[in-house]
């Protein structure tokens, strides 16, 4: 009766990660490695440039600047341990070490979904209301837009991650996935998780529903808009400002949509089996979607690769 009886504390779990197909890890290591680096390079890179180039010290990139420090934050979170998992198999990662990758990770994933609405509203307000922008997207505006983004992502993420470290775990400490994502370690648990469930549904509609609708009415508003615009000419440079964000959230919320579409119940978690699908899946989430964004955002937008190249032709003058 009383949990001592029948659950144990658990002080560390076992990743198995890809150790089921060991011909696949080390191509994935060189390969997830390889994107790892650009993600540094390309979003530190745009970082960089936000903050030194006068000319985009605008809301949209003040914006591009939190998301590109958001995707660096999630993939460290998460790729140095999935990198360390394919050189050592059945990676053994302390109960601690896997609550914080847990908490950061759903903490950066629920800020990006916000922010990607705080970029809609942004590129909503600059085609379809131009002579009002300055006075809407004011730094009083968009810098709590931002602070609140995160904000928002860090209280679910410490509400999922509280509640799912306080399930008791009967022994059973094998994570059949690349990392301690918290549908995985919810598979560990031995009792009922209709709380956990509940929650996640919860947080699928407010990090997800919610942004993904804002997203789509601000969208619908800014095609109305641009197919009112009498030149061709203008319709096409109205579209480019905002056909970068647009192409990151297709891809961004689609790949969400994909893994977390059903929260999965306390059956269909018990026999802890997972398809290499349902690992590789999130790791494009979780690194594919990071490596395009600052590509995206560089090869559609003029002003970052001039600022780029004034930033590269200004180190080549000083050296």
């Amino acid at each position: 009766m009383e949990k001592a009886n029948w659950s144990s504390p658990v002080a560390g779990f076992i990743i198995l990660g890809l150790s089921d197909h060991p011909g696949l890890e080390k191509m994935f290591f060189v390969l997830i490695l390889l994107m790892y680096l650009v993600i540094l390079l390309g979003n530190g890179v745009l970082i960089l440039v936000t903050i030194l180039d006068s000319r985009l010290h605008t809301p949209m990139y003040f914006f591009l600047g939190n998301l590109s420090f958001l995707d660096i934050c999630y993939t460290t979170s998460s790729v140095p341990l999935v990198l360390d998992g394919f050189l050592t198999p059945r990676k053994i990662i302390s109960f601690s070490a896997c609550a914080v990758q847990m908490f950061f990770s759903f903490a950066m994933a629920g800020t990006e979904c916000v922010l990607l609405g705080m970029m809609a509203f942004d590129r909503y307000v600059a085609i379809c209301n131009p002579l009002r922008y300055p006075v809407v997207m004011s730094k009083a505006a968009y810098v709590p837009m931002a602070v609140s983004s995160w904000a928002i992502g860090g209280t679910a993420s410490v509400v999922h991650t509280s509640l799912t470290i306080q399930l008791p775990f009967c022994g059973n400490n094998v994570i059949n996935h690349l990392a301690c994502e918290i549908l995985a370690v919810l598979r560990l648990a031995c009792v009922d998780i209709s709380i956990n469930v509940i929650s996640m549904r919860v947080a699928n509609v407010i990090l997800l529903g919610v942004p993904v609708l804002f997203i789509s009415i601000s969208y619908v508003f800014i095609i109305a808009t641009i197919l009112r615009i009498p030149s061709a000419e203008g319709r096409r440079k109205a579209f480019s400002t905002c056909s970068a964000h647009f192409t990151v959230v297709v891809i961004f919320y689609g790949t969400l949509f994909f893994m977390y579409r059903k929260p999965k119940s306390k059956d269909s978690l018990e026999d802890n089996k997972e398809d290499l699908s349902d690992k590789l899946i999130p790791l494009f989430y979780g690194v594919v979607t990071p490596m395009l964004n600052p590509i995206i955002y560089s090869l559609r937008n003029k002003d970052v690769k001039s600022a780029v190249w004034n930033l590269m032709s200004q180190k080549c003058f000083t050296r």
